[in-house]
């Protein structure tokens, strides 16, 4: 879990420098939980986009089922920028994510870009998509919570 733990403090890091210059803080990343709920409302079964299954054929959609098949499967995960994932999840679903955490969509792109194919990465260990999904939100948000704080669950 020590590499969940570092991306999540260079993310976190990074988030708070880019919002001391508006005096903000970092809002809803402050908070794990909210971090991991909005995670989960876009991973789980019963979440915005359908699932992880959901979430695969909209990368598909966007041609790009290759990356997001990486971060499932058990080799290297491909990078994925800001701008594919919003190409990817569409402009609502971003927009959506960032209002839940109190921060812009040019805050949220690097972050989702850089923790979205570790956590997949994590919560696939098996190199595949699990029969049953990854679980609905209630169920998968204390997964997240225990990857986010670097804690096995």
């Amino acid at each position: 879990m020590g590499l969940l733990d570092s991306v999540l403090g260079q993310v976190l890091g990074g988030a708070a420098q880019q919002q001391q210059p508006q005096g903000g803080g970092l809002g809803g990343l402050g908070d794990l939980g909210g971090l991991a709920g909005a995670l989960g409302g876009l991973l789980a079964n019963n979440g915005s986009v359908g699932g992880l299954g959901g979430l695969v054929s909209k990368f598909e959609q966007a041609g790009m089922g290759d990356v997001i098949g990486s971060w499932i499967g058990k080799g290297e995960n491909q990078p994925v920028s800001g701008d594919q994932l919003q190409n990817a999840l569409g402009s609502d679903t971003i927009a959506s994510i960032a209002s839940k955490l109190g921060i812009n969509a040019q805050t949220l792109l690097p972050m989702l870009a850089t923790m979205l194919p570790a956590l997949i990465d994590q919560l696939t260990p098996h190199g595949k998509i699990p029969d049953q999904g990854l679980g609905n939100h209630d169920d998968l948000l204390g997964s997240l919570s225990g990857l986010l704080q670097g804690k096995q669950s």
